[in-house]
């Protein structure tokens, strides 16, 4: 847990083995949570520094059409999660519960074959979805 989302600190951090990122503004459920991916052997990276990462990593490219199947609500929590936002955060800004959040995140992640919000994001910024 740091205030630093430098990219030499972070890069080096994961790189040498760290089991998470997370950063001091990060609420009480996401240390709650990276505690207990750390226990069972996950990385959890707090949503900034994902971002970030994901910018880096994954090249801009032509939507391809996977996500056809998405409605447009899935299609506009995928760009919410893509930014970083947490459940909390989109169900505060879409004015729905975070139940529902969750809901729509499992039915994209199987319509995706995708197993995580990681996962999730990289598609939101692989296919265009997304834009810096």
């Amino acid at each position: 847990m740091t205030t630093f989302d430098l990219d030499e600190y972070v890069y080096p951090a994961l790189r040498d083995g760290a089991c998470g990122y997370l950063l001091k503004r990060s609420g009480p459920n996401l240390v709650i949570e990276a505690i207990r991916a750390a226990v069972s052997g996950e990385t959890l990276i707090s949503p900034q520094i994902t971002v970030k990462l994901l910018r880096k990593m994954i090249p801009p490219q032509a939507p391809t059409g996977t996500g056809e199947a998405l409605s447009e609500r899935e299609l506009e929590l995928v760009r919410l999660v893509a930014r970083g936002r947490t459940n909390a955060e989109i169900a505060e800004e879409l004015f729905i519960s975070a139940g529902t959040v969750k809901n729509h995140l499992a039915n994209v992640q199987r319509r995706l074959g995708v197993r995580n919000r990681v996962e999730i994001a990289a598609w939101a910024w692989s296919t265009g979805q997304v834009s810096a």
